[in-house]
């Protein structure tokens, strides 16, 4: 299938999923924006250079997951290198105060602070819904490591939740 035609019907049936990834491994609603824009502009790039073949035996939601996780571990890697920055307004808070937070807000911003072995697979497991095995392929490790990351980031969380 042509990119022209196939890139479209992608971005429209995985948008959902590649920003709730994105927001979840970041923690911030504009690093979710940029990592959301970076994944399409790469898998665009990826699938304009591709053979016929390859595209058709595309499984587009893992391959998009894969994008995205190398894309935030890209990110963070280049943020470690780089001096800190305080920003002069925080634009999540100023849009709802930490007094104020709902439930799945507040849940979010726990698991924003998972350790990064943990927070891509649970993420991924109970946010996005992909199975042990698409989690393994995406994260280049065996299903048992990802179902000890996802018990042990389950454990931390419930272990924040109680302290709250």
């Amino acid at each position: 299938m042509d990119a022209d035609l196939l890139f479209p019907r992608l971005v429209r049936a995985h948008t959902a999923d590649v920003w709730t990834t994105a927001l979840r491994l970041t923690g911030s609603h504009a690093d979710a924006e940029d990592l959301v824009q970076e994944v399409f502009a790469s898998a665009w790039a990826a699938l304009e250079s591709w053979p016929p073949e390859r595209v058709a035996a595309l499984r587009p939601r893992a391959w998009l997951v894969t994008i995205t996780l190398n894309a935030w571990r890209n990110g963070l890697r280049s943020a470690s290198r780089r001096p800190s920055t305080i920003p002069l307004l925080d634009h999540d808070a100023a849009v709802q105060p930490a007094d104020h937070l709902d439930e799945t807000e507040r849940l979010g911003q726990l698991v924003a602070r998972l350790p990064e072995a943990y927070r891509a697979p649970v993420v991924l497991r109970h946010v996005v819904g992909l199975t042990y095995a698409e989690i393994a392929t995406a994260l280049d490790c065996p299903p048992g490591t990802v179902k000890a990351q996802v018990s042990r980031g389950l454990a931390l969380l419930r272990k924040e939740l109680s302290w709250t």
